[in-house]
């Protein structure tokens, strides 16, 4: 029940502080300043209930979480429950304080309701006003997933002013609803013709935050899938040998070293003489005659 309440607060603030700017100070700050009155409430919000309850405040967030498998369907209706509620509770006080203007007030003069065509604004169509709310809804609900997801410190800051530059680009066309509870309160407060059109705020909302849920629930399978395959790959490739290219080794021929002379008409070292044997003497044949004799004789 606790998340419940503060799903109702939330929503409180959102559409006290925003559609109270649109009624009491809207010709004092202007387009510009009604769109940050709205992110900063939201951003108020966010810190001050998201510990809670998550702060959706809105049931297109609401229904965006539920189609992306993060939210259980029994709490996402008590969530749309209390947010509506909240929203009603809001421009029920708005109008309360409205009333204590010296010069009156009254519900033709509005209380921050949306709407489109001749009587509203920029004169838009209902083509115009059914495709504003879905893109705006499901680009607004793609951040809130996705900052959600990643659990940023500054998440709140980076919703509020997603919100707020998205009234700065819409209010022209619709007033910008993106939140099928803040359009709920003031249509049934005023009645008339915001009632009448209440329901493309109820339904292209609503369409737009179901189909972010579904796209944030595909990228997240692709997500889980390559995270579960990530260490079977990873122990493949550590389990796969490794081959290391070894270096070619290149044949490295040296030139022959040049061959030493050895001429027989080399001249002989002192040593190599002296180590040569001698030749002996040729001995001489000398005619001799042998005594006694008178023949002569061959001494050698």
């Amino acid at each position: 029940m606790k998340k419940y309440i503060a799903e109702m607060l939330g929503t409180f603030v959102l559409v006290f502080i925003g559609c109270g700017t649109v009624v009491f100070a809207s010709r004092y700050v202007g387009s510009i300043g009604v769109a940050l009155a709205f992110g900063l409430a939201l951003t108020t919000a966010a810190y001050t209930f998201g510990p809670i309850s998550g702060a959706h405040v809105n049931p297109a967030v609401t229904l965006g979480f539920l189609s992306s498998g993060r939210m259980k369907l029994n709490q996402a209706m008590g969530y749309i429950v209390f947010q509506f509620i909240g929203a009603l509770l809001a421009t029920a006080v708005v109008y309360m304080i409205a009333k204590g203007r010296a010069t009156g007030y009254t519900l033709e003069m509005g209380l921050g309701q949306n709407g489109w065509g001749n009587e509203y604004a920029g004169q838009y169509s209902t083509g115009s006003a059914f495709w504003f709310e879905f893109i705006a809804t499901f680009i607004f609900v793609k951040v809130v997933l996705k900052t959600t997801a990643c659990d940023l410190k500054i998440t709140g800051v980076v919703i509020g002013l997603t919100l707020a530059a998205i009234h700065i680009l819409g209010m022209p066309i619709t007033g910008v609803s993106v939140n099928p509870a803040r359009s709920f309160g003031p249509a049934i407060m005023t009645g008339g013709t915001a009632l009448h059109q209440l329901w493309l705020f109820l339904l292209a909302p609503s369409l737009a935050g179901l189909l972010a849920g579904i796209c944030d629930l595909c990228c997240n399978c692709s997500c889980n899938i390559q995270s579960a395959l990530a260490p079977k790959v990873a122990a493949l490739k550590a389990a796969a040998p490794k081959v290391e290219a070894k270096p070619v080794a290149r044949p490295t021929t040296k030139p022959a070293a040049p061959a030493k002379k050895t001429s027989a008409t080399a001249k002989a070292t002192p040593e190599t003489k002296a180590a040569a044997p001698k030749k002996a003497p040729a001995k001489r044949a000398t005619k001799s005659r042998s005594a006694g004799s008178g023949e002569p004789r061959l001494d050698l």
